[in-house]
């Protein structure tokens, strides 16, 4: 007997709050106050990250591997930490374990002078990531039933940005006093960290078991109707497969931060202690395109999604140009493109996948997409040293085959199962 086909339809949004909880609006705006406290500290350093292991001695190659490294290490990870945190039903002991490493690790980044611990730092840092996401992902996805997926993703993100924004700010004024100083220069961002922690220690008691918001929309499975085989027999649903293909082929000819403000400053388009102010710039342009594919995600469903490929095909063919404003431009492009990687991507798993397995969706997920970190953080460092047309080009292929990924997808999704 054939299920029937699939509903757009979703329940209608819920204000009310859980037992002894919070609104869900009211969660999924506490919990966005705690990334825009962590993504302070960690996107303040990360604004540094090329041009601080280029003042220890990295190269092009060494700083994209590295950085490539450290994504893949953040999303990679996931595939144990997701089913453990679904084993456990433990989200928030996860969730605080990987703010913690990241809390600390960053400052201490600014401490050393040795290249290969500024490295390993970097990557710790990106652990702290991936101990935590899948959890936080599952927390964040119960609320988000009763706000509206994009929405609820978007907002969230909108306020990561927030900190994203302040981060760079912060690291670009102390680097300007101190004559390029590192270790202030990071060390100040332990005072974030620590509010980040008290808070989401705080959210965590009012708000033991976020799963309520959930259960209370009635929405006991995702629309997809291929899901339903994932709820019987513990299975992730065929559409989640070929959408993290789709997904990873993105990331793959997505080119880091850390390259792109290698070339800003090597090429003497810009000073050091301007890279951040850039890169706080593009943090905002990550908000608004946030923002918008979330809205337009809840409306138009996964065919938002094509804005992804088009946005990062764009990034190399502007920003390794040797013309500022050119260069500029693409930054921003990047972070608009990064606005869209960190919201709907993440709404379209909740919607894909059972509460159940849901973590551990988000940590496979993420383990496909750290495959594709690694791969395009060491072609785009390695390109970059060889020849930027020929970077170009491979990009632009690698989001060529990015889209027919997500025609298959949605031809997938839309197809009821037999």
């Amino acid at each position: 007997m054939k299920p029937a086909r699939a509903t757009s339809a979703k329940p209608a949004p819920s204000d009310g709050p859980p037992a002894r909880g919070l609104s869900p609006w009211r969660f999924v705006t506490v919990f966005g106050g705690v990334s825009l406290l962590m993504d302070f500290v960690y996107e303040g350093a990360r604004s540094v990250t090329g041009p601080l292991l280029a003042h220890l001695g990295a190269s092009a190659a060494l700083i994209g591997v590295v950085t490539g490294a450290g994504e893949a290490a953040a999303l990679g990870l996931r595939l144990a930490s997701g089913p453990l945190a679904d084993r456990s039903r433990r989200f928030w002991a996860w969730t605080i374990a990987g703010y913690v490493l990241t809390a600390v690790s960053v400052p201490v980044l600014g401490l050393t002078g040795v290249l290969w611990v500024a490295c390993a730092l970097v990557i710790a840092e990106r652990v702290g990531k991936a101990v935590r996401s899948p959890a936080k992902d599952t927390l964040l996805s119960h609320a988000t039933a009763a706000t509206g997926r994009g929405r609820g993703f978007a907002v969230h993100e909108a306020m990561d940005q927030v900190g994203a924004l302040l981060g760079p700010l912060t690291v670009a004024g102390v680097l300007a006093l101190t004559g390029d100083d590192y270790a202030p220069a990071l060390g100040v961002l332990a005072l974030p960290g620590f509010a980040a922690l008290a808070l989401l220690v705080w959210l965590r008691a009012r708000v033991p078991d976020p799963v309520a918001y959930e259960t209370a929309t009635g929405e006991a499975s995702p629309e997809d109707p291929n899901s339903s085989d994932a709820s019987q027999d513990g299975r992730l649903p065929r559409a989640f497969w070929t959408y993290a293909a789709f997904t990873a082929a993105t990331l793959t000819g997505f080119a880091t931060f850390g390259v792109l403000s290698y070339h800003l400053v090597a090429r003497h388009l810009m000073p050091t202690a301007t890279v951040p102010v850039l890169y706080a710039a593009a943090m905002a342009a990550d908000a608004v395109a946030a923002l918008a594919t979330g809205w337009l995600y809840d409306r138009f469903g996964s065919r938002v999604l094509v804005v992804l490929p088009l946005l990062s095909a764009a990034v190399p063919a502007l920003a390794f140009t040797d013309t500022l404003a050119v260069a500029v431009a693409g930054a921003l492009v990047w972070g608009a493109a990064v606005g869209v990687q960190e919201s709907t991507l993440r709404a379209t798993v909740a919607d894909l996948v059972p509460t159940g397995r849901r973590a551990t969706a988000y940590g496979v997920f993420a383990g496909i997409l750290g495959a594709g970190a690694l791969a395009g953080g060491a072609m785009t460092g390695a390109l970059y040293d060889i020849s930027i047309p020929v970077l170009i080009v491979a990009v632009a292929a690698t989001q060529a085959a990015a889209l027919v990924l997500l025609w298959t997808f949605r031809a997938v999704r839309y197809t009821p199962a037999r």
